[in-house]
């Protein structure tokens, strides 16, 4: 029997899943190791933040950051990526921040921040462009992320 549910429509169909799937995978491996040009998209309420493995639900404090190796890391809140970024000491190529205000990405050499309340893991920063009224820059947003995580391992 030589139709579609004979042995040879098997053995060919198997066949061309086999290639098509080696093709993909070639793919994948020719693009690995390059760092992407511009944000990913996060899966809202789908994707997991790299430190504290919460859900990402509220783009407004999401940020990104990408390695020269091509990793991606999503983050819920930029609290977390600043804790992130000082405990795994990664090879940056790039960071991006969510825009507090509005939808979009910031990226981090031009951005800036201004105090949130609430924000999903209660760092209290949101992402602005550098020069906003009020808005603070990377140092200080890093000196108050690590002050905050000093006294919250001293509260009994």
């Amino acid at each position: 029997m030589t139709g579609r549910g004979g042995w040879a429509w098997r053995v060919a169909s198997g066949a061309l899943g086999v290639a098509a799937l080696i093709g993909g995978v070639s793919l994948l491996l020719a693009a690995g190791g390059r760092p992407p040009e511009g944000p990913v998209p996060i899966a809202w309420d789908r994707e997991v933040c790299a430190e504290c493995h919460m859900h990402i639900g509220d783009p407004r404090f999401a940020a990104q950051v990408q390695t020269r190796e091509g990793n991606v890391h999503d983050f819920d809140d930029p609290g977390c990526l600043y804790r992130w970024l000082d405990r795994a000491e990664p090879d940056v190529h790039a960071v991006w921040l969510r825009h507090a205000d509005r939808d979009g990405w910031i990226d981090a050499r031009e951005a800036a921040f201004v105090e949130r309340e609430p924000t999903p893991m209660g760092y209290g920063l949101g992402a602005v462009p550098r020069g906003t009224p009020g808005s603070f820059d990377d140092a200080e947003a890093r000196r108050r992320v690590r002050a905050r995580h000093r006294h919250r391992r001293h509260e009994p």
